[in-house]
């Protein structure tokens, strides 16, 4: 579920949000949610949830019992199952200790916050409205509300950011002991307010090779820490790996809802309207709010198949991928893995297709050639 709102935006952020709106739109977008969950229900039927994700935005914004009454709806229009991992994001300036407790009471078991960084300098450029002293915090209050399994969220590649100074904001993430950590690199996008200081030439971004060696030391850090390094990107204790996120690594169906959601359903893809006018118009209408739909060929389904998979450090299964869609991988990519196997990228060990160390911080070179 999307929750497009948020205090500001940051300044690296091309996420669909909407800031500074009121507690009375917000309440009216959950409504709105609702309705679509009804009509996603009565077309589909989809059966009980496995994993629910709350993201945004920023949805620590709505209140206590709108969330409350969001996950109900989840309960009673699809159901959810024994044990089904309940993730929201939170941005660590927007939490207390009765909101989290309000959200543990309603099922939510994951937190995820949004750290980013632990240095107060780099927060302030990033935009954020949170610093250093409020994901302490949030992690001890949630800790205090009864979460026992939080997601930090970092960045690295920051403008102005050092390899000293990644690797004080990677301590302090493992001094806070979470049970899972995103370490994810800079991608600066157009529009944004760094993306058009990018296109000036203004913004002071680290070179490759400190970039690569931002990610080798995040790698080292965490695994040094006791966290496994289960994606390119993701690492957790064991037993903590992001169920719902697994999902779109290994191309399973999703349902999205809200504004500018996406799914990926029995063979299509669509994204809803973004724009919270015509999202709320279309439900009012009894109608689904998609604004674009897409049938997948077994083609494209196998290639993001793999190219999802790959992002996985287990790699892509070959005997699932042949029991999916009845064709083996090896043949149908024969001349791309040739090429991949030559480079020395790709290699495959017990019944998986994965990325060597070499091919880790170049597996976009490796993605392009299932495009």
């Amino acid at each position: 579920m999307h929750i497009p709102f948020c205090i500001r935006k940051c300044h690296y952020c091309d996420f669909v949000s909407y800031p500074g709106r009121s507690p009375e739109e917000m309440a009216a977008y959950c409504r709105d949610l609702e309705r679509e969950m009804a009509l996603v229900s009565q077309k589909w039927q989809p059966g009980p949830a496995a994993t629910v994700y709350i993201g945004g935005g920023t949805p620590t914004l709505l209140s206590a019992r709108d969330l409350e009454q969001v996950l109900d709806a989840v309960a009673r229009y699809f159901g959810r199952q024994p044990g089904a991992e309940v993730s929201i994001e939170a941005n660590p300036g927007t939490v207390d200790e009765a909101k989290l407790r309000d959200l543990r009471a309603a099922g939510v078991n994951r937190l995820s916050l949004g750290a980013q960084a632990f240095d107060d300098d780099l927060l302030g450029a990033m935009g954020r409205i949170h610093r250093r002293r409020d994901t302490y915090q949030a992690c001890e209050l949630a800790r205090r509300a009864g979460f026992s399994n939080i997601n930090l969220d970092l960045i690295f590649g920051l403008p102005g950011q050092t390899l000293d100074g990644w690797r004080a904001t990677l301590r302090e993430a493992v001094a806070l002991q979470p049970e899972h950590i995103a370490a994810y690199s800079l991608q600066v996008e157009e529009g944004t307010p760094w993306g058009k200081l990018a296109a000036a030439g203004e913004l002071p971004l680290p070179g490759e090779e400190l970039e690569l060696a931002m990610y080798q030391e995040a790698r080292v850090i965490l695994t040094a820490a006791g966290y496994r390094q289960y994606e390119i990107s993701n690492f957790a204790r064991p037993g903590y790996q992001c169920r719902h996120n697994l999902t779109y690594w290994l191309n399973q169906p999703y349902l999205g809802l809200g504004a500018a959601a996406a799914s990926s359903w029995q063979g299509r893809r669509w994204q809803n309207y973004s724009d919270l006018h015509q999202y709320r118009h279309t439900l009012s209408r009894g109608r689904l709010p998609r604004a674009e739909i897409e049938t997948l060929t077994p083609r494209q389904q196998m290639a993001e198949t793999m190219f999802m998979g790959l992002r996985l450090l287990a790699g892509v299964d070959l005997q699932a991928f042949r029991q999916r869609f009845w064709v083996d991988a090896r043949e149908i990519y024969a001349r791309e893995l040739d090429r991949l196997y030559q480079a020395g990228l790709v290699e495959e060990k017990n019944g998986h297709l994965r990325l060597t160390e070499k091919g880790l911080p170049l597996a976009n070179e490796v993605f392009v050639q299932f495009v």
